[in-house]
């Protein structure tokens, strides 16, 4: 998935004339596209660790192909080479792996797409990408406008307070749910695993009350759509993070939080988890993507998925 992320993402900024985003962040549509296009291998096949790191670090990898995007769309030449598509897979090749077009795995010969659809055995168009916005038609597909979705992936959208009963009956039926959000806030706190809209503005706190966020629960701001609409288009609501919803706990005082698994190790205070309010959901959400069973019917009814 993300070697061919990688690769899509290369032929798009070089048609752009270098006028997107290039980087390892994307969308979470990207996933779902890369799978339905080009198929899937198992981790054992292709880890893309290809120098000496137990886990994924793309810094290095991501300036040198830049650089070579970069110098191909300076067009020192008066035109472009037939060749800078090799030269840039060629570094694809040193830090992940060769393209595995054909591999073995249990005994048989697979392809990609041959193992996307007789071992992994995922619809692609199962899923959907949701987000809420005043500024498009409700439940109509709308491109989300944020700097990470490169390939201008659609989301239908929807009212705030349907991507908490989405997410509820989602989580209900047995469905996870990804989550893109803004995680800069100084209410998002990696390390306490918690994620909140405290009722007064941080700024306006002092620091006996800063001190004391994430002492227990504490009353929460509502969140409205003007409030939510307002946080993306003065810029304090970005695309920072995808996450992964999994499942609905109750604090001492029987509010419900979201459990959310991040991807950030496990040094937090709950391994790798936190407790993310709905609140927060409501008012930092920047999009989901989940299966289209997890919806609930009367709002799958109105987007006609």
């Amino acid at each position: 998935i993300v070697r061919t992320t990688y690769e899509d993402k290369a032929d798009r900024y070089v048609r752009m004339h270098g006028n997107l985003t290039f980087g390892q962040g994307g969308a979470l549509p990207d996933v779902v596209d890369m799978y339905r296009k080009y198929g899937m291998v198992p981790e054992s096949v292709y880890a893309g660790l290809n120098y000496g790191t137990d886990y994924n670090q793309h810094s290095e990898m991501e300036a040198i192909l830049k650089g070579i995007l970069d110098a191909v769309v300076a067009n020192k030449n008066k035109q472009l080479t037939p060749v800078w598509k090799q030269a840039y897979s060629s570094v694809l090749d040193a830090y992940l792996g060769d393209y595995p077009k054909e591999f073995q795995y249990m005994g048989k010969t697979y392809t990609p797409k041959t193992f996307a659809n007789e071992v992994v055995g995922l619809n692609a168009d199962d899923y959907v990408q949701l987000t809420s916005w005043s500024h498009h038609p409700l439940y109509k597909p709308c491109v989300l406008l944020v700097p990470d979705n490169w390939a201008y992936g659609l989301y239908y959208n929807v009212q705030m307070n349907d991507m908490i009963s989405i997410i509820d009956n989602a989580l209900r039926k047995g469905y996870s749910v990804a989550w893109a959000a803004d995680v800069s806030e100084k209410y998002f706190s990696w390390k306490n695993g918690v994620a909140y809209v405290p009722e007064k503005d941080y700024y306006k706190m002092t620091a006996e009350e800063r001190e004391a966020m994430f002492n227990g629960p504490k009353p929460e701001m509502e969140i409205t759509p003007d409030i939510r609409q307002q946080g993306y288009d003065n810029y304090t609501t970005t695309d920072d993070h995808g996450m992964h919803i999994v499942g609905i706990a109750k604090d001492q005082n029987g509010k419900e939080w979201y459990l959310v698994k991040n991807s950030w190790g496990a040094g937090n205070d709950y391994e790798g988890y936190l407790y993310v309010s709905k609140n927060y959901v409501r008012y930092k959400t920047l999009s989901l993507l989940l299966h289209k069973d997890g919806i609930p019917a009367n709002i799958r009814k109105e987007l006609g998925v």
